[in-house]
């Protein structure tokens, strides 16, 4: 399976790094500038920018726009038991934007990294048979 790579804005790569790291079980790549680090879980590549003017993936458009975390946009982890993910995330202090949501596919929420970017956890339902 091919790599996925997502790049998120964050307000502090440090603080994302331990968040992601300690919480979703993303590894460290790289982190070669106080304002750029690169994560990996399985086959997702996260790619954390802080806005600078360094270049890159944080630096301001043409238009003087520069970036900044949040919006609703998001990447999906799996997870095998999502009210007891919930519960341990809970009790790390984690924000979530939702409670547990109930679909067609299965259950999901969505919680907020330390910028206020979401990141939904999901688990399948039971495949009909």
């Amino acid at each position: 399976m091919a790599t996925v790579t997502v790049r998120y804005i964050v307000d502090d790569v440090d603080a994302s790094i331990d968040f992601y790291c300690r919480h979703l079980g993303f590894d460290e790549l790289m982190h070669p500038a106080p304002t750029f680090a690169m994560l990996t879980q399985g086959d997702l590549r996260l790619l954390l920018s802080a806005p600078s003017g360094q270049g890159g993936g944080g630096q301001a458009m043409p238009d003087g726009t520069r970036p900044s975390p949040g919006g609703w946009n998001r990447f999906s982890l799996e997870v095998p038991d999502l009210a007891g993910t919930v519960d341990t995330l809970r009790a790390a202090g984690v924000r979530f934007r939702s409670g547990i949501i109930t679909g067609i596919g299965g259950r999901q929420i969505l919680l907020d990294d330390p910028s206020g970017n979401p990141v939904e956890l999901f688990q399948p339902g039971a495949a009909d048979t």
